[in-house]
């Protein structure tokens, strides 16, 4: 389409009319609006200064302020960046530092130098997967991955030592098997949890498990919830005996019933909902707080996905280090947080007093490991325990088959990374026990190792400083020969500050350090804990050598077996004790 000019122009000293003036401005306007004429400003003169274009921002931030992962994020949407994985995939090209980065919103991630190759984190809602999909991954962990898999502290699955050339074939593959990894990595939702028991526990709350899964794949189907400041990490709690850890996330939803006779509810209806705890970070020294508001459980899924729009809104873009929700809520504060909330969700939010609630249930140490009856008549689940999460394909193929043959073809995996096969018939536990000692897995454990965890460690990742599998796996297979205990203890062996392990939270605590002379050492912290226990562990000595690992353990709880008091457990011992008398003690 032309414009027609006039064929005399008006001399350049005619004043434009108010009309000629009204018509022009909303041609250009139009113009502008549709693209043709970029960012300038285009025209005749219209007798007034042409406004100065605002600087560039994505979401809040001026651009030029962005660090430089929001850069690239800024100039394409990684969720764009499919080509870009063809092009490394078939060139079998490892990724730069950009591109790196970039992957892992399909779950990928090149771990060099510790090992040349891809890890490829996947998403198991609710901590959930079923026998055909675990045989699927056994095969594409013996096909074209590393021959193992390893089960995470988000109840999770990771597959490594995945060639470049593969990266492609491996998400093909993934999404046959109605997997995905999508957004497992970087400024993303992580998996998201959920209590392992969900749904068949006898002494749950709430069946956790649908919440869960109804915001999975809310998620996955919205492209601006791909674009967080920083990670992020959500829990839902049933309120049984086994905990989720969900004072460790971002978000943690606690199922939890309203006392029949109690304070003014204000908003908040009668019976069974969520108590909301916000900001936790482990690895920051921090751990969700609860801010009083109460849900109806339909109100959950809603009122996260506007909290997480809030933290995109508002979360800090120019210093990663201060990128997660703990920091927006240090420097907004709570009430602000949730008015903002407020505004994005259709109904009023209820706040309400802890003593308005029933109180959480105590959460059982060690309660992943072993049979446990379900809320069905003669019905079992089995906790399986994998020596720091480690499994071959063939012990997911037989994991798969035992729950397949003698349960419903479900299994579920937990944060302390080992799996739960549920819905097992009483007059089968024992085979399917026999099983699993069979296979090199175990469902006994001491009570001193039944609670050890463990992260990568330098074997596989960066940014650690000692081998924490290694190290771990030889306190399990050495540490009951040394020391007998009465009461549950856990212990966490992390290799880096990112606590992946989280060292902070366990009763006893390592993260891996090199020492003066290059040898793999470990910092000592004492007395940390979740739920009920819930507190941070404290320092006691830095710089012990990994060599020193065990004969480090047996000395520690060889003293609270000394030194406490009637039936004290070893958080409440470590409490009880200044840092200066725990080292006195262990010296």
């Amino acid at each position: 389409m032309s414009l027609a000019l006039p064929e005399t122009p008006a001399p350049a000293s005619t004043p434009f009319r108010p009309d000629q003036k009204e018509y022009l401005q909303g041609f250009f306007a139009a113009l502008a609006t549709t693209g043709h004429l970029g960012n300038k400003s285009v025209g005749p003169d219209l007798g007034q200064a042409a406004p100065a274009p605002a600087p560039a921002r994505f979401h809040s931030t001026p651009v030029d302020d962005l660090c430089q992962q929001e850069k690239w994020k800024h100039a394409e949407h990684p969720l764009d960046g499919w080509e870009r994985l063809l092009a490394h995939a078939s060139a079998d090209k490892a990724p730069d530092a950009e591109h790196n980065y970039r992957f892992r919103w399909h779950g990928l991630f090149h771990v060099a130098p510790a090992q040349q190759s891809y890890m490829l984190r996947l998403r198991l809602p609710g901590c959930s997967i079923t026998s055909h999909q675990l045989h699927g991954l056994a095969d594409l962990a013996n096909e074209l991955a590393g021959g193992y898999a390893h089960v995470t502290t988000r109840g999770n699955l990771q597959l490594r030592e995945i060639k470049p050339r593969d990266t492609v074939r491996v998400l093909m593959r993934l999404a046959e098997l109605g997997l995905s990894s999508r957004g497992s990595g970087a400024d993303n939702l992580r998996n998201i949890t959920a209590s392992p028991d969900s749904g068949f526990a006898p002494d749950e709350v709430l069946d956790v498990r649908p919440y869960a899964l109804a915001l999975h794949h809310y998620v996955i189907n919205q492209r601006d919830l791909f674009d967080l400041p920083r990670k992020f990490n959500i829990s839902f709690d049933n309120g049984g005996s086994l905990s989720v850890a969900a004072d460790t996330n971002d978000i943690g939803f606690i199922a939890t019933r309203l006392r029949p006779a109690g304070p003014d509810l204000g908003q908040a209806a009668p019976g069974t909902g969520f108590r909301v705890l916000l900001g936790g970070i482990t690895g920051h020294k921090d751990f969700a707080r609860d801010t009083g508001l109460y849900l109806a459980p339909d109100q959950a899924v809603p009122v996260a996905i506007a909290m997480m729009r809030v933290f995109i809104d508002h979360g800090d873009r120019t210093n990663r280090k201060k990128a997660r929700l703990k920091y927006l809520l240090e420097a907004k504060g709570v009430d602000w947080f949730l008015a903002e909330t407020a505004k994005r969700v259709p109904f009023p939010l209820a706040r309400v007093p802890t003593e308005a609630c029933e109180p959480r249930r105590p959460a059982e140490k060690h309660a992943w490991i072993g049979a446990r009856r379900q809320r069905e008549p003669h019905t079992y689940s089995l906790g399986v325990g994998c020596p720091v999460g480690r499994l071959t394909p063939k012990q997911m193929h037989r994991l798969a088959d035992l729950a397949a043959h003698y349960g419903k073809s479900e299994l579920r995996l937990t944060a302390w990374q080992n799996v739960l096969i549920p819905h097992l018939p009483e007059s089968f536990l024992p085979t399917v026990e026999r099983a699993v000692v069979a296979m090199g897995l175990y469902q006994e454990a001491s009570l001193a190792t039944g609670g050890i965890i463990a992260c990568t460690g330098s074997w596989g990742c960066k940014y650690a400083s000692a081998d924490t599998k290694a190290h771990a796996l030889d306190l399990i297979r050495r540490l009951p020969s040394r020391i007998t205990i009465d009461q549950p203890v856990n212990i966490h062996v992390t290799g880096c500050a990112h606590s992946c392990a989280q060292h902070y939270a366990g009763d006893i605590g390592f993260i891996s350090t090199k020492l003066a002379d290059g040898d793999e050492g470990y910092h000592l912290v004492l007395g940390g804990g979740m739920d009920q226990e819930q507190g941070i562990a404290r320092e006691i000595f830095k710089g012990v050598r990994a060599t020193e690992l065990l004969d480090t353990v047996v000395k520690v709880l060889t003293a609270w077996q000394t030194h406490r008091q009637r039936g004290e457990t070893f958080v409440q011992w470590t409490r009880r004790h200044e840092v200066k008398q725990l080292q006195e003690l262990l010296s």
